[in-house]
């Protein structure tokens, strides 16, 4: 279908290059506007290592914020596609709400009309070509630096340079079509001409993938009179629907929230659209009206189509903006999530690849899901479910209590919960984390360590439960309680880290602290191995038995560290106090001392 259009498109074009010089100039000249477009877009997406997701986390926490964060970049980038595509991204990454995404499609939607301004006030009144060769000469000079900030005002100041020299081949060449073809002969009026030229709208926004670009042309085909205003007007009703596109296509790679934020889009436009359509009269006489109060000529159509482009927008907020938790309930039973599937990843989406921090941040959520399924498979060896650490119940009771045979799979486990979900990551990482400055690259690596640790947790499961599974049902009752103790200290420090997870997630200091987790793993430790060295020494259990024990204590050890260090990246890391927390950190040789104090009193 795609090859289909696109050949189509090829020989429309070829017959209009062989009927007209003009046609060539016109074509040209939107060719060179959108190029500039996708430059701009090149160098705005330099400046998204890192600054600009903090700035949207910080700015998006009320829907006006929201409205305000998109009204800015869509002003700034002019382009509401691209504020659309990071909108996406970071919805789908988790770093924005469906409430927050719905606010900045309402700003950009209202801030990408400021390009509509430009160009009418601008664009068709003065000899904008020459300011076009200084942009491109400096935006050219730029690029060629090697830092990465340089490189993306390069591309900025050649994409406002393209854009510049677009509108202005676009108005010389217009100016000489009428000699050949008057488009203005195949007006349309009424229903037929508003429902036929909104289409010819969208398709055209959907074919060019940029409003703007329809904008462009309308407002530079009406002001040489090749197209009439009524037929102009229903041109702006269907570049606005046609701009949703970009964003319909941004959600294919993204989750539910994604497709959500796609479609609230597509609501939005379209039935502002239908609504303008109705009240297509209405909104000319205010048109007229806004016109004359800013001092804008009666035969100005450009200026009066870019006042027609705001008023349009400004409709869709009125109407839509106070109902955004309305469209978000809406949404929700429309697009309906499925149900997760535990053993697949569940946040490493295409639409996350072209900005660093979503990158992070994926890899961060993925990380977590694998941690839930590390412990599902850690508890579960040793008779227990996950709902257990929640509950008020004395975990060592409900691990004395059973003693019925435990025969949980771990290899079953790790193929179902850990390898395709850890596979994916390390994949994910390796295609993504070559592209970015350190300190995304940074994260990537903590967070592929962080993995790392969890897998080895498991394999030190694994090693622990034959003999786990064989001694805690011995004649021995010492060597019993031994074996339960160390299930009893793994399972509750999974309790502690939960524990020490959720005083970070309610934005306060833990009630465990990370260096009291650290020092209790080495002091458990230290006390589990003089246990035995007396058990032994009493002969209540015998040497053979011990040796087991021992190496059983340290596989103990081993989970527990390898669990703590993933749960210190993916919990405190990535909380706002992690810096100051990590600065009062205690290191090895501290903690090292501690527990030696602990141990003397």
């Amino acid at each position: 279908m795609h090859k289909a259009l696109l050949l189509i498109v090829i020989l429309l074009l070829s017959y209009g290059f062989w009927l007209s010089d003009a046609f060539k100039g016109i074509a040209a000249g939107v060719s060179i506007f959108l190029f500039g477009m996708l430059s701009l877009e090149q160098g705005f997406k330099a400046f998204t290592g890192g600054v600009l997701e903090r700035i949207l986390q910080k700015t998006t926490d009320t829907s006006w914020k929201s409205f305000g964060f998109g009204f800015l970049s869509a002003t700034l980038m002019q382009s509401s596609g691209l504020v659309s595509v990071i909108t996406v991204s970071f919805l789908s990454a988790g770093l924005l709400d469906l409430v927050a995404g719905i606010g900045i499609i309402f700003g950009s939607n209202l801030g990408t009309t400021t390009g509509a301004w430009l160009i009418a006030g601008l664009g068709l009144k003065v000899n904008i070509a020459t300011y076009a060769m200084p942009l491109l000469v400096f935006g050219v000079l730029c690029i060629f630096q090697n830092g990465k900030q340089l490189k993306g005002i390069g591309y900025i100041l050649t994409g406002l340079g393209f854009l510049l020299l677009g509108i202005h081949y676009m108005k010389d060449s217009f100016e000489h079509f009428e000699s050949t073809i008057n488009l203005a002969n195949y007006a349309m009026a009424g229903v037929r001409g508003l429902l036929t030229y909104t289409a010819v709208g969208i398709i055209a926004t959907i074919i060019m993938q940029s409003s703007h670009a329809t904008m462009l042309l309308t407002i530079t085909a009406v002001s040489v009179h090749q197209i009439t205003y009524d037929n102009a007007l229903a041109l702006v009703i269907g570049a606005n629907i046609g701009t949703t596109v970009t964003a319909i296509i941004a959600s294919f790679g993204a989750n539910i929230q994604g497709k959500r934020l796609a479609g609230a889009h597509l609501l939005i436009n379209l039935c502002t659209g239908i609504f303008v359509l109705f009240f297509i009269k209405e909104f000319s006489i205010a048109v007229d009206i806004i016109s004359v109060n800013l001092g804008i000529a009666v035969s100005d159509k450009a200026m009066k189509l870019a006042t027609f482009h705001s008023l349009f927008n400004l409709a869709g907020i009125v109407i839509f903006f106070p109902f955004i938790n309305q469209q978000v309930i809406f949404l929700e039973k429309i697009l309906i999530e499925k149900r997760p599937d535990i053993f697949k990843p569940k946040y490493l989406g295409s639409s996350a690849m072209d900005f660093p921090e979503t990158v992070v941040e994926s890899v961060r959520l993925e990380s977590i899901h694998l941690y839930e399924n590390a412990i599902h498979i850690i508890v579960h060896t040793f008779g227990l479910h996950k709902q257990d650490l929640t509950k008020n119940d004395s975990l060592k009771q409900l691990i004395e209590q059973n003693t019925q045979p435990i025969e949980y799979d771990i290899d079953v486990g790790y193929e179902k919960r850990i390898k395709g979900i850890y596979s994916a990551i390390i994949a994910f990482i390796s295609q993504a984390g070559f592209t970015w400055e350190m300190a995304q690259s940074a994260k990537l690596s903590w967070l592929r360590e962080a993995n790392k640790h969890l897998v080895e947790a498991i394999k030190e499961t694994k090693h622990l439960q034959k003999n786990w599974t064989r001694f805690r049902t011995s004649n021995n009752q010492d060597t019993i309680n031994e074996y339960n103790k160390i299930a009893y200290q793994i399972v509750l420090h999974i309790r502690q880290i939960e524990h020490f997870r959720q005083g970070i997630e309610d934005n306060e200091l833990p009630l465990l602290s990370l260096d009291a987790l650290k020092a209790s793993i080495k002091n458990d430790d230290l006390q589990m191995n003089r246990v035995i060295e007396t058990l032994i020494r009493e002969q209540k259990i015998t040497p053979e038995t011990g040796s087991s024990l021992i190496n059983d204590s340290a596989y103990m050890y081993n989970i527990k560290k390898n669990l703590l260090k993933a749960a210190e990246t993916l919990f405190l890391h990535s909380a706002g106090h992690a810096g100051i927390e990590h600065q009062l950190t205690l290191n090895e040789a501290e903690i090292n001392h501690v527990v030696q104090t602990m141990d003397s009193q």
